[in-house]
């Protein structure tokens, strides 16, 4: 009995641990195909995810649901942006709520790796606006409540996620990385206490021109008071760290609509000492921060009251005080001293026009050398009001005397800075230049800067800067960058706004250069060297981003230009940086042994990883060789390249995108153009080759080529060439067709070839097409020269060729049309002549009735209806006349009866 009963448990757990295992892949497609409805149901941006991970164990005796590589993207406006990235979501459901096919139970949610990139364009428009308007009319408060999944929630987590909020039209600007953040309590109750730890590696927060946080570690604990009934969080004695400095938070947070928040939150640093505050400095944080030797006080605090609201935003403010600071590493000669810091950002009701931010006092010292900063902001919004000055000189190499840099970093060089701007923007912004006051000097000297992300080193020899009212005039600019000397002058027309208000940076700058290497500037070189090329991440390239916030004009001559393969000379023309796209206009350079012109556009407006690109060029006199292998474009519209030499000129016009390296996508190109060849020499080009085999012809192979003109389009991934004609070595050419982008071939060849140049293969392939067409009954007289028509497929290097007779073609064609044409000419004569016939018929017939009328003669035909009988007449004569013309041949036997 016992080892009935064992067995039988045996069975049983054995049974269990099968339904276990099997269970979550029954019900995986019903989970996919749910959450996939749902999120299509209520969102309109595109959703993907990578696949759904089941399993019954790792959270037993919940079942647990894993989403991978979940993806969303923007459409519309915000089309091919990302707004959420997420490695893996990790969720804990009830099987049975999954079984009965009711509502989800959800018990516990992880993120793992998340990235949120939010933002808000200047006209207002969010990319988180993702959610489709509830057309469903709401009879009664129950009804929006409806929902296929619950929340029984007990915990969740978000772990290394990354936060970038970009509030352009607000100038505001949030970052957070590395954070990990997660969250404890019973969200089945209306009222209950959430546990949650946050730690993020760095938080960067800037609001205007200020970055009031920079790259700061930061560290939260706090209990949270949730009340449901009333959607208020409120957050008592919280504790938080950003670097060494602590900050004790306390207030509420409430929901008061979909649209709008409540809150009222305070912080403040309960320690007075300057080194905590000094942690706040990036430079100065990462380096032996432990070691460093500091005095004086601090203090730091802050409020925000009130709602948010797209209309709306609360009242909030900052203090920061600095007396008498203080530092020196222990292991550096020299300390910054007499730092005195008053700053006061403050806004009483929350519209942003009254905000002021006001900093009457910003002193330090290096080495007895002083450093003075003030300056006040009024009215941002409708006018702003600016009063302030910056004066000092400084000793760049002198700075590692005071600061440690990162390894690797090198610094020196002198600027002295003298300068004052007051007044309000208005005044500039209408030229109205004496109602607003500004003045002084700034200049840059010998300056070197090295580190790990400049390896090569910044050298600006000399920048002098001089500013007045109406603009900031750049009377010298002169250093070295990635092996280009260079020089530029001009000026800056809005610096202030730029700086203050986040306007488009508006200058005119002539730039010249000895020479720039682009391969340098985009972190990629030629192989020249005969090694080959080291891999690129394509994953991780992203293309150049034009700013958005310039409008600059580059007046530019530059001697020697480097891009991928090719190399240009005495490169001219205009460059315009505007409204996030760089236009090339009149781009004149020597290149390739010729000349070209471009004129066009890069553009990353519409998207940051596919720009747009729209292109004119006209070349004239380039070698085709060194054209072909330069360009890679240039490989797929023209392969014929590969196996002709000699010189070209052409104009294009195209326009599509480029992919993630830099590259055009070639199914998006479309354009068209022309080309000339002036003088070429076609050789082991394989279609015109095997053309050559097929018809014995010798001369077609080494072809020598001159004035040879063709018009082109592309589209589609095919280049469609217009028809054109070549004549070479006594053979004349008509050739028409396409090729893709892929190397495919649709072409047809149209010969007029002496048969004196073809050998006894030719003429014995040409003998047996008449001798095929003569017996079509086809007629083929041969002249001198045959006609042939050439159907050229397959691909540039491995061609097939379909040949006939075009005499042959021609003259089935003609044979047709006169057969026809003399079919109709007989039908014509024939029914004339048929009714002609009929209509002296009928005439006859009626004088013949009307003299027996007169005479009391019976009527001949026995019934008294001469025009009755014409009429049968008629219509027999008719029948069988177009019987005869087109009616199928009677038998032998029938017709021999007819005869008398």
């Amino acid at each position: 009995m016992l080892k009935k009963i064992l067995k039988i448990v045996a069975v049983t757990l054995v049974v269990l641990i099968l339904a276990a295992i099997a269970i979550p892949y029954f019900f995986k497609d019903k989970i996919i195909a749910k959450v996939k409805t749902e999120l299509n149901k209520h969102l309109t941006a595109k959703v993907d995810f990578k696949d759904v991970d089941i399993s019954l164990f790792r959270h037993f005796p919940r079942l647990a649901v894993g989403l991978d590589q979940l993806q969303v993207t923007g459409t519309g406006e915000f089309d091919g942006d990302t707004l959420l990235a997420v490695k893996q979501i990790d969720v804990a459901l009830d099987l049975m709520s999954i079984i009965k096919g009711g509502k989800m139970d959800i018990y516990n949610v992880a993120l793992i790796n998340p990235r949120i990139y939010a933002v808000v364009h200047r006209n207002g428009a969010a990319n988180w606006n993702i959610t489709k308007p509830d057309t469903t009319t709401q009879a009664s408060p129950a009804d929006t409540a409806k929902t296929s999944f619950a929340l029984s929630l007990q915990q969740y987590k978000i772990e290394d996620a990354k936060i970038s909020y970009d509030d352009q039209q607000g100038n505001m600007q949030l970052i957070i990385d590395g954070l990990t953040h997660q969250g404890k309590g019973d969200f089945t109750q209306d009222q209950f206490t959430l546990s949650t730890s946050t730690v993020a590696d760095g938080i960067t927060f800037r609001y205007g021109p200020i970055p009031y946080l920079n790259s700061v570690k930061t560290k939260l604990d706090a209990d949270i008071q949730i009340d449901n009934t009333t959607s208020t969080y409120t957050l008592k004695d919280g504790k938080a760290a950003l670097n060494s400095l602590e900050i004790a938070l306390q207030g509420f947070f409430k929901l008061v609509n979909d649209s709008t928040y409540g809150m009222d939150l305070s912080f403040k640093a309960p320690s007075t000492n300057f080194k905590d505050l000094l942690s706040l400095v990036p430079t100065v944080y990462k380096a032996d921060f432990d070691k460093i030797k500091t005095s004086g006080k601090a203090a730091f605090g802050g409020y925000v009251k009130g709602n948010y609201s797209p209309v709306q935003m609360p009242a909030f403010g900052l203090d920061l005080n600095v007396k008498d600071g203080f530092f020196q590493y222990p292991d550096l000669p020299k300390p910054v001293k007499n730092i005195q810091i008053a700053m006061k950002v403050s806004n009483p009701d929350g519209v942003p026009d009254h905000t002021v931010v006001d900093m009457p006092t910003g002193h330090l010292e290096m080495d007895n050398t002083p450093l003075d900063l003030r300056l006040q902001v009024k009215t941002p919004v409708s006018d702003m009001y600016l009063d302030g000055a910056a004066k000092g000189k400084i000793d760049l190499s002198k700075i590692t005397q005071f600061v440690k840099l990162e390894t690797g970093t090198a610094l020196s060089g002198l600027l002295d800075a003298d300068i004052s701007a007051k007044g309000n923007m208005s005044a500039i912004e209408k030229q109205q230049y004496d109602r607003f006051y500004a003045a002084g000097t700034l200049q840059l000297s010998n300056m070197l800067y090295k580190s790990k992300d400049y390896p090569d080193g910044i050298n600006v020899k000399n920048l002098l800067l001089q500013f007045n009212p109406k603009n900031v005039t750049v009377k010298e600019l002169s250093g070295q960058y990635l092996g280009s000397n260079f020089e530029a002058n001009g000026e800056v027309n809005n610096l202030l706004a730029y700086t203050f208000k986040n306007a488009p940076l508006d200058g005119r700058l002539n730039f010249k250069a000895d020479q720039v290497n682009v391969n340098k500037f985009m972190g990629t070189t030629s192989n020249t060297d005969g090694k080959a090329p080291a891999k690129v991440d394509s994953a991780a390239m992203i293309p150049f981003a034009v700013p958005a916030n310039l409008n600059i004009s580059l007046q530019t001559a530059v001697g020697k230009v480097l891009y991928d393969k090719a190399e240009l000379n005495n490169v001219t023309g205009t460059l315009l940086l505007k409204d996030e796209t760089l236009t090339m206009q009149q781009l004149k350079a020597n290149a390739l042994q010729g000349t070209m012109e471009i004129n066009g556009s890069y553009s990353t407006k519409n998207s940051k990883t596919n720009p747009d690109i729209n292109v004119a060029y006209d070349v004239q006199n380039l070698d085709v060789q060194q054209t072909f292998y330069t360009f890679n474009t240039v490989q797929k519209l023209m392969p014929i390249g590969k196996f002709l030499s000699g010189k070209i000129t052409s104009q294009l016009k195209m326009h599509g995108k480029l992919g993630k390296d830099m590259s055009p996508e070639l199914n998006t190109l479309t354009g068209d153009g022309n080309l000339l060849l002036i003088q070429g020499f076609l050789k082991q080009f394989a279609p015109v080759d095997q053309l050559a085999n097929t018809l014995n012809v010798s001369q077609l192979k080494d072809i020598s080529l001159r004035d040879i003109k063709n018009y082109f389009a592309f589209e589609n991934g095919r280049v469609k060439v217009n028809p054109f004609k070549v004549a070479v070595n006594g053979v004349t050419m008509n050739i028409a067709g396409s090729h893709g982008f892929d190397q495919s071939l649709d072409y047809t060849l149209q010969l007029a070839l002496p048969r004196s140049l073809m050998g006894n293969a030719g003429n014995t392939l040409v003998n047996n097409l008449v001798s095929q067409a003569q017996n079509k009954g086809i007629p083929v007289n041969l002249g001198d020269s045959v006609h042939l028509q050439v159907l050229m497929a397959g691909n540039i290097m491995k061609p097939s060729l379909k040949t006939d007779l075009k005499e042959s073609a021609n003259n089935l064609k003609n044979q047709a049309t006169e057969l026809v044409k003399n079919k109709i000419d007989t039908v014509k004569n024939v029914v004339r002549d048929s009714v002609n016939q009929i209509k002296n018929n009928a005439v006859n017939a009626l004088k013949d009735e009307l003299k027996n009328q007169l005479s009391g003669k019976k009527d001949s035909t026995g019934n008294g209806k001469p025009l009755e009988n014409v009429g049968k007449q008629a219509g027999e004569s008719v029948k069988n006349t177009i019987n005869n013309l087109f009616g199928k041949k009677k038998p032998a036997a029938t017709a021999d009866s007819t005869k008398q």
